[in-house]
């Protein structure tokens, strides 16, 4: 064969590479990337902003005040209580906020302050009811009080049960210008001090008179002392009658500075002895726990500093007394035709 004597010539393939584009960079991408999480992780900061609540905010931000707090002054939060973040801060898992170790315990005193203040006052006016209808009763039994039962007026106020024993035109209680009890006011006084006798609470009296200069004007003997005398006086007879001497908490002469009926100064019925069965948050309020002295600087080098004698205690101001309500003159009382001797 022709074609048997030739050599068979290799088959050569020649691969061409052909050249491609340059590289790219990958900064770029990088860049995007830290891009693309900053926005998400600000659009969850601002979710989460707007879904906490303030108390929780409130929180984060005293972490961030002052997140050595706890390390300086021990316990788990800034509030000293259990906080999710290790160091400080408030318990952002709280509803409303921080809540204090001590805020329970706290609110727990109050809620008991609360509850037996509310029961002390419910018991005050249980005893007030009841020395009410007890006097009531014993004004109607008695015939000789039964015709004074228009000088005889019982209100009741916040502070108390007010007994108000009233002067009239034509049967004054004391001598004129003077501390002399009358004889039917005698009787009057002795027995509410019987009625009184076994009464819990603590007593205040004090005399009026009314707006008529007594003698010769206010430089000497005046109103004042006038209506401390009488005052006084109806003390001596409320205790002859029963009521002990250590129940009275206060006795004074107001003159007419508190005057029955404002719109008249000069009428008899402002002339009384008024009879206050305190109530015991009125008493506290009007006569609470006298203050300590206070130390003088200095006296504490000096040698008479070492045993110094006992200070007197000095008392705390106290708001003025509540103004008993003017009460409604009777129509059938004798209205005073000339002016009242006093």
């Amino acid at each position: 064969m022709a074609g048997d004597g030739k050599k068979l010539q290799p088959i050569i393939v020649k691969r061409i590479k052909k050249a491609g584009h340059a590289a790219h960079g990958g900064a770029w991408k990088i860049a995007y990337a830290d891009f693309v999480t900053a926005m998400m992780a600000f659009f969850l900061l601002m979710w989460l902003l707007g879904s906490t609540a303030k108390g929780e905010l409130e929180g984060i931000a005293s972490y961030f005040q002052n997140p050595v707090k706890v390390s300086l002054l021990g316990g788990d939060g800034t509030g000293n209580s259990n906080s999710i973040i290790t160091g400080g801060g408030r318990d952002l898992s709280a509803a409303f906020g921080q809540r204090d170790s001590g805020d329970t315990e706290r609110t727990t005193k109050e809620l008991g302050a609360q509850m037996a203040r509310a029961e002390a006052a419910r018991k005050d006016q249980e005893r007030i009811d009841a020395l009410e209808r007890k006097i009531t009763e014993v004004i109607d039994t008695n015939p000789k009080l039964g015709e004074y039962r228009s000088q005889i007026r019982m209100v009741k106020t916040p502070d108390g049960l007010h007994i108000l024993i009233v002067d009239d035109q034509n049967r004054p209680m004391f001598d004129t210008g003077s501390a002399l009890v009358k004889p039917y006011m005698q009787e009057i006084l002795r027995t509410l001090g019987q009625a009184l006798g076994d009464v819990e609470n603590r007593i205040a009296l004090a005399g009026h008179t009314d707006a008529t200069p007594y003698g010769s004007g206010e430089r000497g003997y005046s109103n004042w002392e006038l209506s401390a005398d009488r005052a006084n006086a109806s003390r001596r007879e409320l205790v002859a009658g029963g009521l002990p001497d250590d129940k009275l908490r206060r006795v004074e002469g107001l003159a007419a500075s508190v005057p029955l009926l404002p719109e008249k100064p000069q009428d008899p019925s402002n002339r009384r002895i008024s009879i206050v069965i305190m109530t015991r948050e009125y008493e506290d309020r009007m006569f609470p726990p006298a203050l300590p002295a206070a130390p003088v600087p200095g006296l504490a080098d000096t040698p008479a500093a070492a045993n110094p004698p006992p200070a007197e205690a000095v008392p705390a101001q106290v708001p003025p007394p509540a103004r008993v309500p003017a009460l409604q003159i009777s129509a059938n009382l004798t209205k005073p035709t000339e002016e009242a001797s006093r």
